[in-house]
């Protein structure tokens, strides 16, 4: 079932949001060597990729006799897998959750900002500049590039190149989930996915190579997937926007429902 934002009331619009996410953090953990526990008072990805979007506790509901050892066990596997970094995300008593988590050495680091459009709404084409084309990744050399523009667009350590190509190579390449890569004048330049879920479309992974940005390009590779969503019969898109992209998505008919609270772990600091 498809949705759209008419009728949905801003509360609703958030949740929708978060279903998605938990779809696209769902999806990634089909990967073999991803770990993906889903409980009731935490659901989190582990990847082992060192970067703290790739590993995540994307749930958290904590009990309220044992909210401590709850957190502190979690932690304490995420010690033995040897997680670097990780973000926890807190949907809810922000106040009582932060003071647990702080304690425990992690830090509050305001996430982006959820965003949602209507798809009729997008408009249906946008200026493309010269030399510029957006290709679907369907192999593993076009996965190759993706990973290598993602990696260096999100200022992720070149290490952590082959098992972000191993995590990709087992989800990126096939429905629901659809990767773009655009090429100027055949070079890779930017990446962006698209994550059906949860009754909308979830863009994710957008980025450009640090020379590539200012020139219209960001707008191009998110238009790709969005096109692809209103194809398919889609009436909702979300979108997780950071300040650098935040504009981009507002010139898109994106709206805003509010900035994540979102708490890291660092194995430096614990």
């Amino acid at each position: 079932m498809t949705m759209s934002l008419d009728g949905l009331s801003p509360a609703a619009v958030v949740e929708v949001i978060k279903a998605n996410w938990a779809e696209f953090y769902t999806h990634l953990g089909q990967a073999p060597a991803s770990e993906l526990s889903i409980g009731p008072h935490l659901s989190w990805l582990l990847t082992g990729v060192p970067d703290a979007f790739l590993n995540v506790v994307f749930r958290t509901d904590l009990p309220t006799d044992h909210a401590s050892d709850t957190v502190d066990e979690a932690l304490q596997h995420f010690r033995s897998r040897h997680i670097a970094r990780l973000s926890w995300l807190v949907e809810s008593n922000l106040t009582e959750v932060a003071r647990l988590l702080e304690s425990r050495g992690l830090t509050f680091a305001e996430g982006g900002t959820a965003m949602a459009a209507d798809l009729p709404a997008v408009p249906a084409e946008v200026p493309t500049p010269d030399g510029l084309a957006i290709v679907r990744v369907e192999d593993q050399i076009a996965l190759q590039q993706w990973i290598e523009v993602m990696r260096v667009g999100f200022q992720i350590p070149q290490a952590a190149e082959k098992p972000l190509f191993e995590l990709f190579a087992a989800v990126a390449l096939d429905p629901p989930m659809h990767t773009y890569l655009a090429l100027h004048h055949g070079r890779p330049i930017a990446t962006s996915q698209l994550l059906v879920g949860a009754g909308v479309a979830g863009i994710y992974n957008v980025t450009c190579l640090p020379e590539a940005r200012g020139r219209g390009i960001g707008t191009v590779i998110t238009h790709a997937p969005l096109a692809e969503a209103r194809r398919q019969g889609h009436q909702l898109s979300i979108l997780q926007a950071s300040r650098l992209g935040y504009p981009v998505y507002r010139r898109l008919g994106f709206q805003d429902y509010g900035r994540l609270n979102n708490f890291v772990f660092s194995a430096d600091d614990a």
